[in-house]
């Protein structure tokens, strides 16, 4: 799998993390301003932390499903985005623009 930081080209890099290779026609999601979050394994916080996006960063949302409730700037929400293989973070802290399910539900 590719590193998400890499970028190839001038253009890649002023695209910034908003564009990764292969992910063209993908729909991204901003996660709250301010806020560095916490990958995890799966819906919840007693899962293992993967990585921690930096500010500023864009999140694709392949699918959704439900787990430990979180607060965050989104208000509170059992729903956690699967952004990535075997990656959840909180709905709450990522701005779908919606309180429920945007994306189908994981297997």
């Amino acid at each position: 799998m590719a590193s998400e930081e890499h970028t190839d080209s001038t253009a890649e890099a002023a695209e910034g993390v908003t564009t990764l290779a292969g992910t063209d026609d993908v729909t991204r999601y901003p996660i709250a301003p301010g806020y560095r979050v916490n990958v995890r394994k799966g819906p919840g916080t007693q899962y293992g932390i993967v990585r921690t996006l930096p500010y500023g960063v864009k999140v694709a949302v392949y699918c959704q499903k439900p787990g430990e409730r979180v607060t965050g700037p989104y208000g509170t929400s059992n729903i956690w985005d699967n952004i990535a293989n075997g990656q959840f973070v909180s709905d709450a802290y990522v701005h779908t623009g919606s309180d429920g399910y945007i994306a189908p539900r994981c297997d």
